[in-house]
C-alpha cells in the first residue's frame, strides 16, 4: 500500500455487516466482509442470490449509509455518492430523447469544466467505446449493445477513481455479451481505474477479473478468494481460465446442495 499511497482508488472494507428489517426483527445481509482492493485492480463478485453482492455494491456507491464496521476510499470513509464512482447498471438508462453525445454531456453538467475541456472529455470517452461515429445518433437508433458503450463512456467521463458495475451485460444476447466483455478489458487496461464487477455469470468474472471474490448467501459472507494471475488481453478459450471457472463452479455446486432452487442462476454460466 505504501508504493501505491499517491495513487487514488484504494478501497478497504472492514468487519463490514449489514442489517435489514423484516417482520419486525433484523434480517443480517452481510457478514464481516473485508476486502483490500488495491488501486487499479480489478475485481469480479459471484455469488448466488440472497449473497449480498449487490447490496454490497449499493454501500460502495454510498446509496445507503446505514451498516456496520468500515468502507475507505483511500483511507478516508464513504459519504454518500460522488463523482470519483462511476456506476453501471445492467439497464443502460439512457435519456431517448437526448442524443449519445448528450447522454454523456449529462455527467458533467456539475464538472465546472469549460465547454472546450467537457467536449474534449465527451469526445475521448466516445472514441474509448468506439461510437465517435454515433454521437447524434439516438437511444431507437442504437443496439443494446451500443447502448450499454454509451452508460460505459458516461460513466467513465467524469475520469471516476472507482467504476462499479452491476450486472452491465446481463440482458445482452450471449454474442453481444462477450463482444462487450472484450471492450471492458481493452478498456480497462488503457485507464487502470479501480473495478468492481458483480456478475452472476463465473466465465465472465474469471476473463475480466485479476481476482474473484465468491461469496455465500444467509447472510452473505465471503467463502474465499481466486487469483486469476494470467496475462492480459485475455481469451475466453484458454484453458488456464476454464479451469479456474470450474474450481469456482465446484463452491456452487456445494450451495446448490443447500439450495437447489438457485441452480437456475448458473445454467448459463455453466
Amino acid at each position: 500500500m505504501n508504493q501505491q499511497a499517491n495513487i487514488k482508488g484504494h478501497v478497504q472494507i472492514q468487519k463490514l455487516d449489514k442489517y435489514f428489517p423484516k417482520d419486525g426483527e433484523e434480517l443480517q445481509v452481510l457478514d464481516q466482509i473485508n476486502l483490500n482492493i488495491q488501486p487499479g485492480e480489478f475485481i469480479s463478485i459471484v455469488g448466488n442470490s440472497g449473497c449480498g453482492k449487490s447490496t454490497l455494491l449499493r454501500l460502495l456507491v454510498g446509496l445507503d449509509a446505514e451498516f456496520q464496521g468500515s468502507i475507505l476510499i483511500d483511507g478516508k470513509p464513504i459519504q454518500g455518492t460522488s463523482l470519483d464512482r462511476g456506476i453501471v447498471f445492467q439497464d443502460h438508462r439512457l435519456f431517448p430523447w437526448l442524443s449519445v453525445e448528450q447522454n454523456v454531456a449529462l455527467a458533467l453538467e456539475k464538472s465546472g469544466l469549460s465547454k472546450a475541456e467537457k467536449q474534449e472529455l465527451i469526445d475521448y470517452h466516445l472514441e474509448l467505446v468506439q461510437l465517435s461515429q454515433f454521437k447524434t445518433a439516438y437511444p431507437s437508433q442504437l443496439s443494446g449493445g451500443m447502448s450499454q458503450r454509451v452508460a460505459i463512456a458516461r460513466s467513465l467521463v467524469n475520469r471516476p477513481q472507482i467504476l462499479l458495475l452491476d450486472e452491465p451485460f446481463g440482458a445482452l444476447d450471449a454474442l453481444t455479451r462477450a463482444n462487450l466483455q472484450q471492450e471492458l478489458q481493452r478498456i480497462w487496461q488503457s485507464e487502470k481505474i479501480t473495478s468492481i464487477l458483480v456478475t452472476h455469470d463465473v466465465e465472465e468474472a474469471v476473463l475480466l477479473g485479476d481476482c474473484v471474490v465468491v461469496m455465500q448467501p444467509h447472510p452473505g459472507r465471503i467463502k474465499r478468494i481466486v487469483k486469476v494471475d494470467l496475462e492480459r488481453p485475455r481469451k475466453r478459450e484458454d484453458y488456464r481460465l476454464a479451469a479456474i471457472k470450474n474450481d469456482i463452479l465446484l463452491d456452487f455446486q456445494d450451495q446448490v446442495e443447500l439450495v437447489p432452487h438457485e441452480l437456475e442462476q448458473y445454467k448459463l454460466a455453466w
